[in-house]
């Protein structure tokens, strides 16, 4: 396991949402209400993308479109095209010249595939992730609201295949269609966070780094370890003061303040979970007693752990 693995644990499509828009041009697709994190591309033509209150960016063929936060976003042949389809998700849409509230004409042209032609030039696919929790959080939150990542070689046998695939209704197709969105989504992110001027998540450029890699590995294998500066040193081959000072200079904070940070980030999302309790999730996160742990969540996120709690029974009470 590393920091993306981790990271992209509980963003396994499951079910996603498609969405294939054929179209020729002069077209535009709004969507309405995309989930927490999207992933589109065009497997045919050319686009441009419009962020609700962003500038317009350019789509060309092959290209990996990532929308985040659930901003609104318009597809189009060109940025000033008004949209004459707004999808609000797999199974409703409707055309702008009637509006929501009129007589529904049916722009389902196939399987997961929206449009006025069958036979239209250009071609975007979009796939949804529903994303919950502070751990996929910090993966959001190290993504522009927008990004486009420009086609790479190593993209071309998944479009290939998404684009034989998108189209079907055969058994097994939703399992086939995730697992390629899920290879598209690690290749794009991995690809994003290669930038020079991206911004990736605390630690994830210093997995480049042999000593200071494996210690991230080793902290997220098993973030409830009894790790301490001098184990993790002897495990990187270093002495400690000099892997105390490599480790703060690439991950940004000192080995032991990372380990809580990300320790309190995966114990936030476990008190989510039903039936957990402070003294099972402080087990679960390497703390002997829930009042030890209670005041590291308190003095890192702000808010004690029982408060977690009460949130989650007000908002799923038991049955």
């Amino acid at each position: 396991m590393d920091i993306l693995d981790d990271l992209l644990s509980g963003v396994r499509a499951r079910g996603a949402v498609f969405c294939r828009s054929v179209a020729e041009p002069p077209w535009a697709v709004r969507f309405d209400a995309p989930a927490p994190l999207a992933l589109g591309t065009m497997l045919s033509g050319e686009a441009w993308l419009v962020p609700d209150g962003g500038r317009p960016l350019p789509v060309r063929q092959g290209d990996i479109v990532l929308t985040r936060g659930g901003t609104p976003f318009t597809a189009g042949d060109h940025p000033d095209t008004p949209p004459q389809i707004v999808v609000l998700d797999s199974e409703r849409c409707y055309a702008t010249a009637d509006g929501p509230a009129a007589p529904r004409r049916d722009y389902r042209l196939g399987p997961r595939t929206y449009g006025f032609t069958a036979d239209g030039s250009d071609l975007f696919v979009t796939a949804e992730y529903p994303m919950r929790g502070d751990v996929c959080e910090r993966l959001l939150s190290a993504l522009p609201e927008l990004a486009v990542v420009p086609w790479q070689r190593e993209f071309a046998p998944l479009l290939d295949l998404l684009a034989a695939e998108v189209a079907r209704e055969e058994p097994g197709q939703q399992i086939i269609l995730d697992r390629l969105l899920d290879m598209l989504l690690v290749r794009a992110l991995r690809a994003w966070f290669a930038r020079p001027d991206a911004a990736p998540p605390a630690g994830y450029r210093a997995l480049g780094d042999p000593r200071i890699g494996l210690a991230l590995r080793l902290l997220h294998e098993r973030p409830a370890g009894p790790w301490t500066v001098a184990s993790l040193a002897a495990e990187t081959g270093m002495s400690r003061a000099v892997f105390a000072r490599r480790f703060t200079e690439l991950v940004g904070s000192p080995p032991l303040a990372y380990l809580t940070e990300w320790r309190m980030t995966l114990a936030a999302d476990l008190l989510r979970e039903r039936g957990a309790s402070v003294a099972s999730v402080a087990r679960r996160v390497g703390y002997a007693d829930g009042f030890a742990f209670s005041n590291a969540f308190k003095r890192v996120r702000g808010v004690a752990p029982s408060t977690v709690l009460r949130a989650r029974d007000v908002d799923s009470p038991a049955p």
